[in-house]
């Protein structure tokens, strides 16, 4: 699993009948900065992943990506390559908290 902020949503009309319904996120990954472990950096990339928990633009999520995604609630036969599964309440690493979404 990973962690990112949500930057953006997709609309999509036209696509596989299975994705309909499903609200697609733009997901810019975030990591530790290895020179400061209080601070994430941003991620090089960014993913489009099916949101399972009606996260919001600006949140903190935990996503999965792979076979992996698949197997949150009700997406086992969808064309899904990442997932989001949770929205993040706080991260701490090393004793310090990184994030506080309070």
């Amino acid at each position: 699993m990973f962690l990112a902020e949500v930057i953006g949503h997709v609309v999509a009309t036209k696509k596989d009948e299975s994705m309909v319904g499903q609200k697609l996120l733009i997901l810019r990954p975030k990591l530790v900065d290895e020179a400061d472990p209080t601070q994430f950096r941003d991620g090089s990339n960014t993913i489009v992943a099916v949101d399972t928990v009606g996260a919001g633009e600006g949140a903190m999520v935990m996503f999965c990506q792979g076979s992996s995604a698949r197997q949150a609630g009700g997406l086992k036969q969808l064309p899904v390559d990442a997932a989001v599964v949770a929205v993040v309440d706080s991260v701490d690493v090393l004793g310090g908290k990184v994030y506080d979404g309070s």
